[in-house]
């Protein structure tokens, strides 16, 4: 088993070898934490284009519908009802807009969830609580071991463990 940096777990490391490995590591951690925030705005993004594409085809519904739907049901309410035939055609129009008005409803409840999305904004969270951590962190102090028990004697029993 080795450490990151290549050194045999138990060795000695210097402090430049030290201050080396977390270096990659924080280096490493930044980069999975871009990453991460690249993938939630990228989920933002697709929202908001299933947003926009509802909208999109809330509008060609009403848009392209109601010449043909309008005709359709007005004559067949009168054929239903025997009604006046523009009462008709105000109930036909009135159901066209309601069927805009659920699309539209469709939207807004994704215009909402890709704004809700707050990606980047957990990352930035998250980077600030690792910087405080890093920040805080301390090196551990190490007791001075008495002569018998120095690299010599840590050589043998890591050689004698392995």
């Amino acid at each position: 088993m080795s450490a990151p940096d290549g050194s045999p777990v138990g060795a000695e490391r210097s402090i430049g070898q030290l201050f080396a490995s977390a270096t990659t590591e924080l280096s490493a951690l930044v980069h999975d934490e871009i990453a991460l925030a690249k993938a939630q705005l990228k989920q933002d993004v697709k929202r908001g284009a299933m947003s926009g594409g509802a909208f999109s085809m809330a509008g060609a519904v009403l848009v392209f519908s109601l010449p043909m739907l309008n005709f359709a049901l007005a004559y067949g309410i009168r054929t239903w009802s025997g009604w006046n035939l523009a009462v008709c055609f105000l109930l036909s129009f009135a159901a066209n807009v309601l069927a805009a008005g659920l699309l539209a409803l469709i939207g807004v409840t994704f215009a909402k969830k890709a704004k809700k999305g707050q990606g980047p904004q957990k990352v930035a969270a998250s980077m600030k609580e690792t910087a405080g951590v890093l920040q805080n962190a301390k090196p551990h102090p190490r007791r001075e071991l008495p002569e018998e028990q120095g690299p010599a004697a840590i050589e043998a029993v890591a050689r004698s463990s392995s």
